[in-house]
């Protein structure tokens, strides 16, 4: 029998025994889980996982590979992956590189044989936590030494920005988009184009004085990772811009544009990850299946008074899911309507951007 090459390690002193792939390196980060059946791909590359090593709750992973069409930003930025059963032998004529390949040339590393069944029950039950990936000779002793000595980041979103602004043009467009790049999914952008948009992407590090300059139509506040109050910058420019040009806000820029009206974010206790949350859209009554990442939620006891109404909630624990100022045109929610490989109930929320800017 194969013999343990790698561990992981908790804070809470829990230990799980497995077999390593992608890059052959130790890493402490916050452990998470993700409940989509599909995706592992756009999971990886997405960079709201900035920081945080990712437990897929479906077993079998990597059995379709890496395609060079699906990546949903250049940057694979987990701090390491957990799977129970992983294939590198993918089935699928799109293919060009295996998952542990990908892993492995981003420095990632990967731990597969863990029971996650029991993994995922304990971060659902004693909550989201450090977690180190090391070597089977690591000594429980040395490894909570190693956690309880990492320094918890606070950049994520600086390190996943664009550096300087870009463009993403498409034919005969109507509108020209502002988009402020926390970390943002591309299939964001793909969508935007697909209302007949030209998008222009900008650092979080953007002034409202900059994008006046501009003169766009409309403003996109993206996805992104850590803990929204980090983002000071782009909460100011919220406030600066908001009843100036409709806004749109996605899942960290929901969390942002509720900090700008002055409602107040926490931390959950495992945060939503997956592609199957049932949100109840409050003005029409009908339930959406959505897809989501995130790890906090505004507080619905601190929208009252903001100007902001609550338009969502999650089903599973009534946490807000989406906001609206009809005043200013500004809207925000916490999932991902532009989600792939889906679900795509929520596709709508695009045209009603759109309907925004054509009043």
């Amino acid at each position: 029998m194969k013999e343990y090459d790698a561990k992981i390690i908790l804070e809470d002193g829990s230990e799980y025994l497995g077999f390593r792939f992608g890059a052959k390196t130790d890493r402490v980060a916050e452990i998470v889980f993700n409940t989509s059946m599909a995706g592992y791909q756009e999971i990886v590359s997405d960079p709201s996982y900035t920081g945080q090593t990712i437990v897929m709750s479906y077993p079998l992973i990597g059995n379709y590979g890496i395609t060079d069409d699906d990546f949903e930003s250049k940057i694979i930025s987990p701090s390491g992956f957990i799977v129970r059963d992983y294939n590198d032998f993918p089935s699928n004529f799109r293919f060009t590189k295996t998952l542990s390949e990908l892993l492995e040339e981003n420095n990632v590393p990967g731990v597969y044989g863990v029971d996650t069944r029991k993994l995922v029950r304990s971060i659902r039950d004693l909550g989201a936590r450090r977690v180190l990936i090391t070597d089977a000779s690591t000594t429980l002793e040395e490894g909570l030494k190693r956690i309880k000595e990492t320094t918890i980041p606070h950049d994520e979103v600086s390190r996943v920005s664009c550096k300087k602004l870009w463009y993403s043009r498409t034919s005969n467009h109507k509108y020209t988009i502002v988009a402020v790049d926390c970390g943002m999914k591309q299939n964001i952008v793909r969508d935007l184009n697909k209302c007949g948009c030209n998008v222009t992407v900008v650092p979080y590090t953007i002034t409202a004085e900059e994008v006046e300059f501009m003169k766009p139509d409309g403003i996109f506040i993206s996805n992104g990772p850590g803990n929204p109050e980090d983002a000071k910058s782009v909460i100011e420019l919220v406030k600066n811009l908001r009843g100036k040009y409709p806004i749109f806000g996605i899942c960290l820029g929901h969390q942002i544009i509720s900090l700008a009206y002055g409602a107040k974010t926490y931390k959950l206790k495992f945060g939503h990850r997956g592609g199957n949350h049932p949100v109840k859209n409050l003005k029409t009554g009908k339930i959406e299946i959505t897809s989501q990442n995130h790890s906090y939620a505004v507080d619905d006891s601190s929208v009252k008074g903001t100007g902001l109404e609550v338009t969502h909630i999650n089903l599973l624990d009534n946490t807000v899911e989406g906001v609206e100022c009809k005043k200013d045109k500004v809207f925000s929610v916490q999932y991902h309507p532009e989600s792939s490989p889906g679900p795509n109930d929520s596709y709508y929320l695009f045209n009603q951007f759109m309907e925004l800017i054509e009043k």
